[in-house]
């Protein structure tokens, strides 16, 4: 909802709420019980949180939320029973108290001093209008601020999907926060940990340890600068000042002796801290500090906190179902700046156990150039097609193939290319009957495709999820650049480094579609097109900083820029 456009809608909102949740706008209604004797239960009504919000219009936005939760709960008061406290009301303040360590500013949270309320109501005696008065605000001030803190916590402080620059088309995560504060409020069970005011991935959870351990190197002055003065590149071996400044910036709560030779002696033990460095930050594992390795070397810790700060944000709007219950409980998790595929299945197949997912598979991928990034979104694969033609897109008609085909009237040929009618019978086109000069990506009315083989920039197979993007996973004749360590080299597709053997995983549970099979269709040539008993969740996100399973802590470069963007929404 705009928040300029919420108090024109006031009176239609209360109209329809009043039908919808049967309240009336009575507060006597007897409907839909929660705790305690009925009658006992103190209530508020729609006009009065209405109130309350025109005091405070830093909750416009929870205002939805809240007629929502008091309109199922025939506005009896939620965190007040027996004219007492829920136990659940410390946690709840501890925990904007403590929000901080979410990469979140409590101050955000703080718009009314509900501890004074609370202080003030404990100094009451007398069980009168004034106390109900007092309890009904405190109420209302607790919920609105729960939904305001767990719309950022469970949500996101920004939506991917407004009005901004931010580039993320993932699956949106949809929580029902007035469910969730239920199950804080022990009034309904739930799978998540809610209760426990928790996240709900591990990615997010292990990148919060490493805020607070940036932090506290942030406190302790962060980490010293590199300086080579007037040398390129140090490695192992050498012997200079330098050596003593790189083991400063590696082992920053350590003294080091300026007075000791050795310090300044590029040892064994130093170069495996680089390399180490090195593999942690995506960078050749060379051992030689100079260039790109001294580069990120110097970045301030100040920037690292905020690099795992943007993507706490974006583990808060990864679905907390990982895999829809309809869904083969696997899922592909394709982590473009780090230049991986992952898979993760439940071996229990336990649709209710979100944590339970172990990798299965591992492999390097390539993705887009800068200039053709690979989108970020989720899409269900479908299928499996061994020995694909290539569809080339129109852009790259007019863009790479016109040139060439201007310059060489039979180039398509010595690429296995031809030229075909857009139906499902395609016809084929000479190519000599296309009036080249005048092709542009708008107006070309055919398909320019290149046949199954081996110098299909396909490769053997390709995985389609059906999307608006034209993008999948595919094999690759290229397979030497795998080895490169940034691997930007796409048109925006996803090569995957061991096509074969993702095929026969996916295709596990259909044995009649074993390698040799494969094999044997794609020699013969012709494109095969298998479906998936069922189909299996893909993710392609961008995440520059996480914590692998043996809690170090990794960076990435922004290869397309979308942590910037996202920082000067943040932090600006």
């Amino acid at each position: 909802m705009n928040p300029n456009n919420y108090f024109t809608r006031i009176p239609s909102i209360i109209g329809f709420l009043c039908l919808l949740f049967s309240f009336g706008c009575n507060t006597g209604s007897k409907e839909g019980q929660i705790a305690g004797k009925e009658e006992d239960q103190i209530r508020t009504d729609s006009l009065y949180v209405l109130n309350f919000i025109n005091q405070k219009p830093e909750f416009k936005e929870q205002a939805d939320q809240m007629f929502l939760f008091y309109g199922e709960r025939d506005y009896r008061l939620a965190w007040i029973r027996d004219d007492k406290l829920v136990p659940e009301t410390e946690k709840f303040l501890e925990t904007i108290n403590q929000s901080g360590r979410e990469g979140l500013d409590p101050a955000n949270y703080k718009i009314v001093d509900i501890e004074g309320m609370i202080n003030q109501l404990n100094e009451m005696k007398r069980k009168d209008t004034a106390r109900q008065e007092l309890q009904k605000r405190i109420d209302v001030a607790l919920t609105s601020t729960y939904f305001k803190y767990a719309s950022d916590f469970y949500t996101g402080r920004l939506d991917p999907k407004g009005e901004n620059s931010i580039d993320w088309n993932v699956k949106q995560n949809n929580i029902k926060l007035h469910k969730v504060l239920q199950t804080i409020l022990k009034e309904r069970e739930s799978t998540y940990p809610y209760y426990e005011f928790e996240a709900l991935h591990d990615g997010y959870v292990q990148l919060r340890k490493a805020l607070q351990q940036y932090r506290a190197l942030q406190q302790q002055g962060g980490w010293s600068k590199v300086e080579l003065g007037e040398l390129k590149s140090i490695k192992k071996g050498d012997t200079a000042q330098a050596v003593l400044s790189l083991r400063k910036r590696l082992n920053p709560e350590t003294t080091a002796n300026a007075g000791d030779p050795n310090q300044r002696l590029y040892d064994d033990a130093l170069e495996q801290q680089v390399k180490k460095f090195q593999e942690l930050h995506g960078l050749d594992p060379d051992g030689v500090v100079g260039g790109k390795t001294l580069e990120v070397l110097n970045v301030p810790v100040e920037d690292r906190i905020d690099q795992i700060m943007v993507n706490m944000e974006r583990w808060r709007w990864i679905p907390k179902r990982l895999v829809p219950k309809s869904l083969d409980q696997k899922f592909i998790w394709v982590n473009i700046p780090e230049y991986k595929l992952y898979i993760y299945e439940d071996p229990d197949n336990d649709p209710e156990a979100e944590r339970k997912y172990q990798k299965t598979m591992e492999m390097r991928v390539i993705v887009g150039k800068t200039m053709h990034s690979t989108p970020i979104f989720s899409d269900k694969l479908e299928y499996v097609v061994a020995a694909p033609y290539w569809n080339v897109p129109n852009s790259i008609v007019e863009n790479e193939i016109k040139p060439a085909m201007l310059r060489n009237p039979n180039w398509l040929e010595t690429q296995n290319m031809e030229i075909v009618t857009k139906e499902k019978n395609p016809k084929p086109i000479e190519a000599s009957s296309i009036d080249w000069e005048n092709v542009t990506e708008k107006d070309f009315p055919y398909m320019v495709r290149q046949k199954p083989g081996p110098k299909n920039s396909l490769g053997t197979i390709k995985f389609l999820f059906p999307n608006e993007y034209a993008v999948y996973l595919h094999d690759t004749p290229a397979g030497s650049l795998f080895s490169q360590t940034q691997r930007g080299f796409s048109h925006g597709c996803v090569r995957v480094e061991k096509p074969m053997n993702l095929a026969t995983y996916l295709l596990q549970d259909m044995p009649e579609w074993n390698e040799s099979r494969l094999q044997e269709t794609i020699a013969a040539g012709e494109e095969t097109w298998i479906t998936l008993p069922k189909k299996v969740q893909v993710y392609l996100v961008y995440f520059t900083s996480w914590v692998d399973d043996a809690g170090n802590v990794h960076f990435r470069e922004d290869i397309y820029g979308h942590d910037k963007k996202l920082e000067n929404e943040l932090f600006s």
